[in-house]
C-alpha cells in the first residue's frame, strides 16, 4: 500500500527521532514535513506505528494517509498520544 506521512513535531528532538524512524522503514522525504513509501505491507505499517508511538510525545501530531485499505482511502492520526483512524469509502454506483 502507498503511505504518506505528514509530521508536526513539537521539538527538534522529536523531528530527528521521527526522521530516523521513517528513513529506517524506507520512506523518502518528499517535502519538509512529508515522507512517502510506495509499497509498505500492513505488517510493516503496524510496526511503523509502534515505533512512531515510541519516539513521540503528547505534543506531536502525525498524520498517515494510506491507500488502499480495504479498497478505500484511510487517514490515521496520532494526536495527544492517541491514534484515530478515518476510512473514506468510495461511493458505489
Amino acid at each position: 500500500m502507498f503511505v504518506s506521512v505528514v509530521l508536526d513535531p513539537s521539538s527538534m528532538d522529536s523531528a530527528k527521532a521521527l526522521s530516523s524512524v521513517l528513513a529506517h522503514f524506507g520512506f523518502k522525504k518528499i517535502q519538509r514535513a512529508c515522507w512517502e513509501h510506495t509499497s509498505i505491507s500492513p505488517d510493516v505499517f503496524t510496526d511503523l506505528k509502534k515505533e512512531i508511538d515510541r519516539v513521540t510525545d503528547y505534543y506531536d501530531t502525525i498524520r498517515l494517509y494510506q491507500f488502499p485499505v480495504e479498497g478505500s482511502f484511510a487517514i490515521t492520526e496520532l494526536s495527544k498520544k492517541k491514534w484515530k483512524r478515518c476510512i473514506l469509502r468510495f461511493p458505489t454506483r
